[in-house]
């Protein structure tokens, strides 16, 4: 099971893939697009990647609002969604 350490490391990937994606995750939850719940799902789900070093590499070469997360995020499609909305 994850530890605190792991949880905060992948809390920060999570917060750092959505402003990169362009989205403001505590302004998503204001608006009611997102919950909680589904924020620390979405951190739970992070801590199971295989690929931290990757992510952490990819956020770090970002200059600008990326159009995608990478194919291995496993929060994608959370991502997109509120992209959507």
């Amino acid at each position: 099971m994850p530890g605190a350490t792991d949880f905060k490391r992948h809390a920060m990937l999570v917060d750092h893939m959505a402003t990169t994606l362009g989205l403001d995750l505590e302004e998503q939850m204001m608006r009611g697009r997102l919950s909680l719940s589904q924020l620390e799902d979405a951190v739970l789900s992070c801590t199971g990647c295989t690929q931290p070093c990757a992510c952490e590499q990819w956020l770090g070469a970002q200059a600008e609002t990326a159009p995608d997360a990478p194919d291995y995020c496993r929060n994608a499609a959370l991502f997109e969604n509120l992209r959507d909305t």
